[in-house]
């Protein structure tokens, strides 16, 4: 199997490249027949890229996956994680910040860091997932305007996301009065994170589902704009639903209140994980759902405030927004954390 290591720069962006242009291709042949706004001018190959963003506010997010703190290339589990999730991924939870702005997708920027011994497979795939997760979550217009490669002593993804909108919705308009709303998934992709960290397991319909959403998680992308005139508030789930809807709560000035037993589509979901780590055992299985569901991060599902007269068609109504400070569950302070990237014990 010939690696990173065995190649050169040329030659690896030669099996690279390829990829991308014929994604940018198709992305702009949809862009034309749709009349989108937002072209890719220049792309892959130059110093930089050339956009045309005329066609409203401009939005940009990033984010980074480093091995063996976001991924793991084996798990106890006996899983792996290859280029495709990890591709994927990295599209994903920055596709979903734009979203989560109300705003359309336009282009990703990728920095890709390589160890020597990383497949040259490895990074082929890498490039599927980038761009099969485009597709697949019907941001088929995103095009890929290029980023940079370099070696290290880990892999590491970088991705930089460019979105346009007309109005960006933020986490600070959230008023007294909304109702809470969330579309997406909960749980599924921390479900996941625990059974792929766990002993070999016989992986039924139900546990492939949350595996699934740790390794390619799937965003409501689409409902971000669609939304936007409906909600006061929106962002992106990335770090639990406590953690983040608290974030809401300070950005706003206000107080949210969840209801427990309007999760119950999502407990039903990670159930049977929760009865395969615990043993069977009810109480644990249930309590380990509920944490999951509302703790548990990485889905990258949409939370957001509304007048309870307008629910955003594909949402859900979750709770209600009132006067005061922070987040509770069904009236109680609710202590387990979300995750935070610098606090010990945070999951």
């Amino acid at each position: 199997m010939q690696t990173v290591g065995q190649v050169s720069e040329g030659q690896l962006l030669a099996l690279f490249m390829p990829i991308l242009t014929e994604h940018n291709q198709q992305a702009a042949d949809v862009r034309a027949t749709l009349g989108t706004p937002g072209a890719l001018v220049i792309g892959p190959g130059d110093d930089s890229a050339a956009l045309d963003l005329r066609g409203g506010l401009t939005v940009m997010s990033t984010d980074t996956q480093t091995e063996n703190q976001d991924f793991r290339r084996t798990w106890l589990s006996g899983y792996a994680t290859g280029g495709f999730e990890v591709g994927w991924k990295a599209a994903t939870q920055n596709l979903a910040d734009i979203a989560a702005m109300g705003a359309t997708p336009v282009t990703l920027l990728v920095s890709l860091t390589l160890t020597p011994d990383t497949p040259v497979s490895w990074v082929q795939d890498f490039a599927r997932g980038l761009t099969e997760s485009c597709t697949a979550q019907g941001v088929r217009t995103c095009t890929i305007a290029g980023g940079d490669m370099g070696s290290g002593s880990e892999i590491s993804v970088t991705v930089t996301a460019v979105g346009l909108t007309d109005r960006p919705i933020t986490r600070s308009g959230a008023r007294p009065g909304d109702a809470v709303v969330f579309a997406g998934a909960l749980g599924t992709a921390a479900a996941g994170l625990a059974l792929l960290d766990s002993p070999p397991f016989t992986a039924s319909q139900e546990l492939s589902t949350c595996v699934r959403a740790q390794q390619q998680p799937r965003s409501p992308l689409a409902l971000g704009p669609a939304a936007a005139p409906y909600l006061t508030s929106l962002m992106d789930v990335s770090d639990g639903l406590v953690r983040d809807g608290g974030r809401v709560a300070s950005a706003s000035g206000v107080a949210l209140d969840l209801d427990s037993a309007s999760l119950a589509p999502w407990l039903e979901v990670v159930r049977p994980a929760a009865c395969l780590l615990t043993g069977e055992n009810p109480a644990q299985s249930e309590a380990l759902s509920l944490r999951w569901v509302l703790s548990g991060g990485e889905d990258h599902g949409l939370l957001g405030t509304c007048p309870p007269e307008q629910i955003p068609p594909g949402f859900t109504r979750i709770g209600r927004v009132q006067a005061g400070e922070g987040i509770t569950v069904d009236g109680r302070t609710y202590t387990a954390k979300g995750w935070d990237h610098f606090e010990a014990g945070s999951r």
